[in-house]
């Protein structure tokens, strides 16, 4: 379990995940619920992509930026909860060094990504509302890939800074998480060393990957508003909104635990607490988001029936 000092930066060579309980039949009970969850998150991500790739009426910017959303879920939640539910059965609870390293990192950079679609999304209503007859010249394909390809490096390169910041610094034990996957703020608290400047450096990252998207959602959301307040018809204001809603609705869902987590420093970090508010950002917000959006969605459901009379006819 442990290295001499010479052989690595870091003493620790594997983690402990505490997990939410050592009690094997809460445990069993807890792989039941939990594979519910993730089946469900995984099943509905993918049907909302498979819905945008199968229908043609579907392939316009602001389906294709939900197809993204729903990947990076899918993704999200597939970094944590396949272990999390093999260590609920298994006796040991352990993660190599490297693994956490791993995890944390494709786990961020997943995160992070996702925080930078939801600007492109809130983007790409405020051109649809404010610029109507323009939409398909400002956001042709090429710029929405490039947008896309953009998050995506965004999120990855970012996230890089903040898992080497952790995983670099000093582990010389304990070395049990109170956690049920490696989340940085977790692993950080039991550094050998003070962590005061891996905390500040974290927190820059955190303005400039929480602040800065949440004001430019805000400030394109002030203008949607500006020009939603000047359509005269009750009804064209409402459709407007409609199309809004969803997208505020699963950005609430994601920031909102997400900022309680990351920008906050060590010394107010509550495990039991903190545990909890991570999984419903990581589980809940990815089953969350496609349920949103098939609700209030009526393309969506009409992709639906349709590829479901389909298959029907078919048979």
């Amino acid at each position: 379990m442990w290295m001499p000092p010479g052989q690595n930066q870091s003493w620790v060579s594997e983690f402990i995940l505490l997990g939410f309980s050592n009690d094997p039949t809460f445990n069993r009970t807890l792989f039941v619920a939990f594979l519910l969850l993730y089946l469900s998150s995984v099943l509905g991500n993918g049907l909302i992509v498979t819905l945008i790739c199968l229908d043609t009426h579907l392939h316009t910017p602001m389906y294709f930026f939900l197809c993204i959303l729903s990947l990076l879920d899918m993704g999200y939640v597939t970094t944590t909860m396949p272990q999390m539910l093999l260590h609920l059965l298994a006796h040991s609870h352990t993660i190599s060094f490297a693994g956490c390293w791993i995890q944390m990192y494709v786990f961020s950079a997943l995160g992070l990504s996702e925080s930078i679609i939801f600007v492109v999304m809130a983007y790409d209503r405020y051109v649809a509302i404010c610029y109507p007859l323009h939409y398909t010249v400002i956001l042709n394909w090429s710029l929405c890939t490039r947008l896309a390809g953009g998050t995506w490096a965004c999120g990855f390169f970012f996230s890089l800074i903040h898992t080497f910041l952790t995983m670099r610094l000093p582990y010389c034990g304990p070395n049990v998480v109170n956690h049920y996957f490696c989340e940085g703020p977790s692993v950080r608290s039991l550094a050998c060393v003070d962590t005061h400047l891996t905390e500040m450096v974290d927190l820059v990252i955190s303005v400039f990957m929480v602040v800065a998207p949440l004001s430019l959602i805000l400030a394109s959301y002030i203008r949607i508003s500006q020009a939603i307040l000047k359509i005269k018809s009750m009804q064209g204001r409402c459709k407007a909104f409609s199309t809004c809603a969803s997208h505020l609705t699963v950005v609430t869902l994601f920031y909102a635990p997400g900022t309680y987590i990351y920008m906050r420093p060590n010394s107010s970090y509550s495990h039991e607490q903190d545990k909890q508010v991570s999984l419903f950002y990581n589980v809940f917000t990815a089953l969350l988001n496609p349920v949103v959006y098939s609700l209030r969605n009526k393309d969506i459901k009409w992709a639906f029936l349709k590829i479901m009379g389909q298959s029907r006819l078919a048979c």
